[in-house]
């Protein structure tokens, strides 16, 4: 059974500690095998109900305990003071959900270089290289993993999008994409939920369903034009919820890691 434990780091943007949340597999402590890494958005919300935001967390531990892979997972807990998420996890500025966004989401970015996979590297047993190496997160957690893949495909080489929104960042995202250099091997998961953005009737080719539903269709042919693999998934009967995100655990890790060598 793999273990987690948490760890403060300083995030210089607030100027502020926050806190990892860090699963270490069966082993880890007792072998010199080295590790491929996944960082989390909002990891507080993945491990443990009691810690999670409203009471219900992904499981990831339950399911990587069960899972025949090991892998490091880091997660990254947010600030949970007024709107400070939002800043912290959106890359652009711009007014949302009756919120003026600041935008801090590179710097974000800059830190996790900068300081938590330094970290991570130094303390854990990982391979620090771009193979083996991914990001996740879940609503604005997923666009900015999203945004990483893409911007700094040089550090994430795999991606789990989950609940993205993108039709809401959706000229800023292509933009993005458009000045990008992506690396053929690169993985991205983008899903959704089918009632938190409707579903694509049977049969048609994108043209129908939710301004969502188009905007994730139309970015992932995107994606897959400028070089990446691409898994895009509607969750039938899905949320925007962790109970709807657990259920997906197995489908994004298979995709993103079995019959890879990292």
């Amino acid at each position: 059974m793999g273990h987690v434990f948490t760890h403060d780091i300083w995030y210089g943007p607030a100027g502020q500690p926050r806190t990892l949340h860090v699963y270490l597999p069966d082993g880890h402590d007792s072998s010199p095998e080295r590790y491929p890494v996944m960082y989390f958005f909002d990891g507080h919300n993945l491990f443990f109900d009691h810690r999670a935001t409203y009471g219900k967390s992904w499981g990831l531990k339950d399911y990587l305990d069960r899972w025949d892979k090991r892998l490091i997972v880091v997660g990254m807990e947010c600030s949970h003071e007024g709107h400070a998420r939002l800043d912290e996890y959106c890359p652009y500025r711009g007014r949302r959900f009756g919120h003026e966004i600041g935008g801090l989401g590179e710097e974000t970015f800059r830190w996790i270089l900068d300081d938590v996979k330094p970290w991570a590297d130094a303390t854990l047993r990982t391979w620090a290289h771009r193979e083996a190496t991914g990001i996740g997160g879940s609503s604005m957690g997923g666009l900015m993993s999203l945004y990483g893949v893409i911007a700094h495909n040089d550090a994430f080489s795999k991606a789990a999008c989950l609940s993205t929104g993108i039709r809401l960042w959706g000229c800023e995202l292509r933009a993005e994409l458009r000045g990008a250099s992506i690396d053929p091997d690169t993985r991205v998961y983008l899903s959704w939920g089918e009632h938190e953005a409707g579903r694509v009737r049977a049969g048609t080719d994108g043209a129908t369903g939710s301004p969502e539903a188009k905007a994730e269709i139309d970015y992932t042919e995107r994606l897959e034009r400028a070089g990446a693999d691409v898994y895009r998934y509607l969750q039938p009967e899905g949320r925007r919820c962790e109970a709807c995100w657990e259920q997906q655990n197995g489908r994004y890790l298979d995709y993103l890691w079995r019959d890879r060598r990292w």
